[in-house]
C-alpha cells in the first residue's frame, strides 16, 4: 500500500502535524505503536507557552477548545527550602502567558480532531528503509507494510525514523527522576497538598529535589530529581514498591516530613525514568523524503519546551507542506533549517537540570525568577 504523508507516533507533534495537513485537505495516516489512546497516562501538567505552542494551537484551529482544558491557578510556583520553609511564591494572577493544562487531555483533543481512522493503534515499527527516489517502506510487528513518498519520524527519544537521516542517540543526562502520585490530595492527603500549594513546588539543593504539581481534582503528581549514575539505581528493586521508596528517601534524610511525604505517600508505585538527550544542535543533512519533529528530532532534558517545540514542529510542517504542494523537498528543507534554529535558540535560554540542581541551587533559580 503506498501512502501520501505517513507520520510515526501519535504523541503531541505528530497528531498537529495530521490536524494541519487535514485542515489543507492534505490526507495522512498516523501509525502509533501503543495499542490505544489510553494504553497508558501521558504525563502531567504542561505549560503551554504564548510563543511556541499556543500558535501552534492556533494554527491546528484549537484555540477555543484549548482554553477549556486550562487549569486556572496551576501556575503559581512556591520554592521552598529542605525544611519547608518558603524561600519565593510567585503567585498566579492570571496574567501568566504559559496555562497548564493536563498532557492527555491535550492529547485527546488532538486526536478529537482528526477523522476517523487517521490514527491507526497498535502499529509498532520494526525496520524502515530506503527505495530509492524518496520512497520509504515502514515495516510494522504485524507483518504488514506501508510505502510512503513522505515519511515524518514523530517518534520520540527512540525513533526508528532517526537512522535514515542521522546517526545521533541519545545519551544519559546523569539526572533521573522517581514519579509518584498522591490523587484526591485535599481530602486523603491534605498536609501534601497545602505544601504544594495550587501550583507547583520545587525544593532544590545541588544534585537533588523534589518537585510537585497540583494537577486536575487535587491530584498531586511528584517527581524525585536525583543526579546519579545509572548504576547508582541498578541495586534497587522497582518491583518491590516499598524497598524501593525507603531506598530513595534516604537521600532526603533530615528534609521536613511534609516534603518527604510526597513520595512515602504516594498512590502508585514509585516509577523511574532515567532522563537522556540527543547531542545539542542536532542537525542533519537533507534526505529525500524523511522528516523528524519532536523529540525523535532534538529530545532534551525537560525544561518546559519540549511539548511546546513538538507542537510547533508539526504546524510548521504541516504549514509548509501545504505551501509547497508537488515538492515535498523544497517543503522539507524549509522546514528543517527553521525547526534547527529555532530549536537551539529555544534550548540555549530554557533553565537545564544541570542548571537547577546545580551547586548553587536554589539560589540560582531564585536569581531567575527574580531577574537578575
Amino acid at each position: 500500500m503506498t501512502t501520501s504523508v505517513t507520520i510515526i507516533g501519535a504523541g503531541l507533534g505528530g497528531l498537529t502535524l495530521a490536524r494541519v495537513l487535514h485542515l489543507h485537505g492534505i490526507p495522512s495516516t498516523v501509525h502509533e505503536a501503543e495499542s490505544s489512546p489510553s494504553a497508558r497516562t501521558q504525563g502531567g501538567l504542561l505549560d503551554i507557552r504564548d510563543y511556541n505552542g499556543q500558535p501552534a494551537l492556533e494554527t491546528a484551529g484549537l484555540t477555543e477548545e484549548f482554553r477549556k482544558l486550562v487549569l486556572e491557578g496551576r501556575q503559581a510556583i512556591r520554592l521552598l527550602d529542605r525544611n519547608a520553609n518558603l524561600l519565593l511564591g510567585l503567585p498566579d494572577d492570571g496574567t501568566g502567558n504559559s496555562p497548564e493544562v493536563q498532557r492527555g487531555e491535550l492529547r485527546q483533543l488532538l486526536l478529537d480532531s482528526l477523522p476517523d481512522g487517521t490514527v491507526r493503534w497498535g502499529r509498532k515499527v520494526s525496520g524502515v528503509r530506503p527505495l530509492g527516489d524518496g520512497a520509504h517502506e515502514v515495516a510494522f510487528g504485524d507483518g504488514t507494510t506501508v510505502i510512503t513518498r513522505l515519511l515524518v519520524g514523530a517518534d520520540g527519544a527512540w525513533s526508528r525514523v532517526r537512522p535514515l537521516l542521522s546517526g545521533a542517540t541519545p545519551g544519559y543526562t546523569g539526572f533521573s527522576f522517581v514519579e509518584t502520585h498522591l490523587f484526591d490530595g485535599d481530602n486523603r492527603h491534605p498536609t501534601s497538598a497545602e505544601t504544594v500549594g495550587g501550583g507547583a513546588m520545587m525544593v532544590l539543593e545541588p544534585g537533588r529535589g523534589i518537585l510537585a504539581h497540583r494537577e486536575r481534582g487535587g491530584n498531586l503528581h511528584t517527581w524525585v530529581m536525583l543526579a546519579r549514575p545509572k548504576d547508582w539505581f541498578s541495586g534497587m528493586d522497582f518491583t518491590d514498591p516499598v524497598a524501593a521508596t525507603a531506598r530513595i528517601v534516604r537521600e532526603f534524610d533530615g528534609w521536613a516530613p511534609e516534603l518527604t511525604a510526597l513520595v512515602t505517600d504516594g498512590d502508585t508505585p514509585p516509577a523511574l525514568r532515567h532522563i537522556y538527550a540527543l547531542p545539542g544542535q542536532h542537525v542533519w543533512d537533507r534526505t529525500p523524503g524523511v522528516t523528524l519533529i519532536g523529540d525523535a528530532a532534538h529530545l532534551t532534558a525537560p525544561n518546559g519546551e519540549g511539548a511546546n517545540l513538538a507542537l510547533l514542529d508539526g504546524a510548521e510542517l504541516g504549514k509548509a507542506i501545504a505551501a509547497h504542494p508537488g515538492d515535498t523537498e523544497s517543503a522539507l528543507a524549509e522546514f528543517e533549517q527553521a525547526m534547527f534554529v529555532r530549536t537551539a535558540a529555544a534550548h540555549a535560554e530554557a533553565p537545564d537540570l544541570s542548571t537547577m540542581l546545580g551547586d548553587d541551587a536554589p539560589h540560582n533559580l531564585i536569581s531567575a525568577f527574580a531577574g537578575g
